[in-house]
């Protein structure tokens, strides 16, 4: 049973843990294109990273995310889920990765005990996943996802932002992929974080929008699947794959948020749109090994969790941090 309840009545299982702020990409929707990362001793160490993790579970956390920026550019990754993997009432320990580096680790973090990936795709055509990631390369995404498949993780599921005039006119396409490699998928309302120039453009587009799009191949029908995670489930005719939407902007689900996030540099995000934060690294190391100071720190800090947050559908900016700076 979860000690961390807020002042709405929500019970939190759910930590999104950031791992680094760095990237190999320049997602459009993520970053500036010309980002600053924090120094290497702002960031917390994979045993303090561990220890928040073991702070939380102490108190009924259930499920830790691992996030980035892009987890895999920190190569000792595997040695962090090596230590979360053990701690006591861990139920799912699971990543957020562009795929990019998946060839080379997805073994590595398989063996280690890592059970789901979330994997980032917005589009298969080569030419505009360049564009969208400023830098990235689509054949060795799809060749690390089939990676993670042969590597043995039978939980893996997309996530793909839709953006209008941009990929919109490819949400069938995306479908057809993910039903041809039995994978899961998540289509998301991009969220209004940080100051990009390619926002001003107005490129909103709804999950209703999504879901019209696919019925009129596919009817959709609402599933029971339910990963702890924002996205709603529906399930389509002569396949077992589930298509989720997660709709910050047109469905507000912040009635039921049961999770927070902590950045790598050690910043307890009480809401994905709001700028309360807790410091959790200036307890860690200027108390290190006090555990219970720790958990007494985080059960005062939830008290500040806000009832829900407020995004603009016009894409205007509220949230000054960017998503690689937050944790996806």
């Amino acid at each position: 049973m979860s000690l961390i309840v807020d002042t709405f009545g929500r019970t939190v299982e759910y930590l999104r843990l950031s791992v680094t702020d760095r990237c190999d990409f320049r997602c459009v929707y993520c970053m500036s294109e010309d980002p600053c990362f924090l120094d290497r001793e702002q960031v917390l160490s994979l045993e303090e990273l561990a220890w928040i993790g073991q702070a939380f579970t102490e108190l009924g956390v259930k499920k830790i995310r691992l996030t980035g920026g892009e987890p895999l550019v920190r190569t000792d990754c595997d040695q962090l889920v090596k230590l979360l993997g053990r701690l006591p009432g861990l139920k799912e320990l699971s990543m957020t990765t562009n795929g990019s580096r998946l060839s080379k680790f997805a073994g590595k973090m398989h063996d280690a005990g890592l059970s789901r990936l979330n994997i980032s795709l917005d589009t298969l055509k080569p030419e505009l996943f360049t564009q969208l990631t400023r830098n990235g390369n689509l054949e060795r995404v799809i060749q690390g996802i089939d990676a993670a498949k042969a590597a043995g993780f039978s939980r893996i599921k997309i996530n793909a932002v839709i953006l209008r005039g941009q990929n919109d006119d490819e949400v069938l396409d995306l479908i057809e992929f993910c039903r041809g490699r039995e994978l899961d998928i998540a289509f998301i309302e991009e969220m209004p974080l940080g100051i990009i120039d390619e926002r001003k453009k107005s490129r909103h587009c709804s999950s209703d929008e999504v879901k019209a799009i696919i019925t009129q191949r596919y009817p959709l029908s609402v599933s029971d699947k339910r990963t702890g995670g924002p996205a709603r489930y529906y399930t389509m005719p002569g396949s077992k794959i589930h298509v989720g939407f997660i709709s910050p902007h047109s469905n507000n689900f912040c009635h039921e948020c049961n999770r927070v996030r902590v950045t790598v540099e050690g910043r307890l995000l009480l809401c994905l749109g709001n700028e309360n934060s807790v410091d959790l690294k200036a307890i860690v190391r200027q108390y290190p090994g006090d555990i219970e100071r720790l958990k007494r720190a985080i059960l005062e800090a939830i008290k500040l969790k806000p009832k829900e947050h407020h995004f603009s559908p016009e894409g205007e900016t509220q949230i000054l941090r960017f998503m690689n700076a937050t944790g996806g």
